[in-house]
């Protein structure tokens, strides 16, 4: 995609070089999304490197632009924004796997959040200057914002599961899944690896992962997550936690807002309830679940809810753990955590 524009806490990678002779490791890297990737492999020491990294980077970035071709509304003639400019309600649309894999996962999401995810939100980001062209540093009117209210609601959007069609409610409504799509593309290109014999890895797209199998020292991935304040450098560690066979992503308002004014900073996450930007102190989530598409979008819908009732949520879901930031008055920072997260 040329852009999806969702704040990502940054995360980066502590790799403890190990003595294991018997296995080499090496990097895929390239550009998607509006961001970068970066893919650790893991493979047997008698592989010939070249020819495999030549035939897997193909075959990655030929996924990606699939993915791309789908679900980006910066591409004019992508199944999404086609879906977006049409205002026929009732209009069933067939759609392609990739987006209807999405799309399930986006539903699943709303209802669990009670709505704090929705991915029809974009009209609301737009008008605070948030969209993809940025006009920060304005505070909309009330009304401007009651108005555009109207037009959110992820439940205006029918979900056909017979025939893999989706149908406007509401002529007007959008849909933006900028908040799902890299975690996404993280789980097909594992996916990817793991059809073609590649067991041991490390997927990153835009700060979002996926750790399969073991490092080259046969250890669990290890993974730091930065520090969540406006300053940090990139490769400062706020955690670290240890990954296998899991995911991993983070959201954070710490980077992408704006002061006005009044003093007040209002950050790009938006409630899609009231409309305004979240104030509920939380700087930073981080989701550990079985697949990123599901953590990324959870990560950004605990921002909404903020810290208590996101750690009751993870607290009752399966195979997920967080880690929730919270910026105290004074500027220290709290971290909260669910039941097992595994702190190192």
């Amino acid at each position: 995609m040329q852009k999806y524009f969702k704040l990502s806490a940054y995360v980066f990678f502590i790799f403890l070089l190990g003595g294991c002779g018997l296995k080499k490791e090496f990097v895929i890297s390239g550009k998607t999304m509006g961001t970068t990737y970066r893919i650790n492999i893991v493979t047997g020491y008698f592989k010939n490197v070249v020819i495999l990294k030549e035939k897997l980077k193909e075959k990655i970035d030929k996924r990606l632009q699939e993915i791309n071709k789908s679900m980006s509304t910066f591409l004019k003639d992508s199944e999404i924004s086609r879906f977006n400019s049409s205002h026929l309600i009732g209009e069933k649309k067939y759609i392609s796997k990739d987006f209807w894999n999405v799309m399930l996962v986006a539903e699943n999401l709303y209802n669990i959040t009670d709505g704090a995810w929705d991915g029809t939100i974009e009209p609301l980001v737009s008008l605070w200057g948030f969209g993809s062209k940025e006009t920060k540093g304005r505070i909309p009117e009330k009304e401007e914002i009651e108005a555009h209210l109207t037009e959110i609601g992820f439940n205006l959007i029918e979900i056909s599961r017979n025939n893999r069609c989706l149908a406007k409610k509401k002529a007007s409504i959008t849909l933006d899944l900028a908040s799902i799509a890299k975690g996404y593309g993280v789980d097909q290109i594992s996916a990817l690896l793991r059809k073609n014999g590649i067991d041991n890895f490390l997927v990153e797209i835009g700060g979002e992962i996926y750790a399969s199998g073991f490092r080259k020292d046969n250890k669990k991935w290890r993974v730091g997550i930065n520090m969540p304040k406006k300053d940090a450098p990139y490769d400062q560690v706020y955690k670290i936690t240890t990954l296998h066979n899991e995911a991993l992503a983070t959201s954070g308002v710490y980077r992408n807002f704006f002061e006005a004014g009044n003093g007040r900073l209002y950050s790009h996450i938006i409630n899609p309830k009231t409309g305004y930007p979240v104030i509920n102190g939380v700087v930073s989530v981080s989701i550990i679940a079985e697949n990123c598409t599901f953590a990324d979008g959870l990560a950004t819908a605990i921002l909404v809810m903020g810290r208590k009732k996101g750690i009751e949520l993870v607290n009752r879901l399966d195979n997920v753990e967080c880690t929730i930031v919270v910026k105290n008055k004074d500027g220290s920072l709290t971290g909260y955590y669910s039941r097992g997260f595994n702190q190192t």
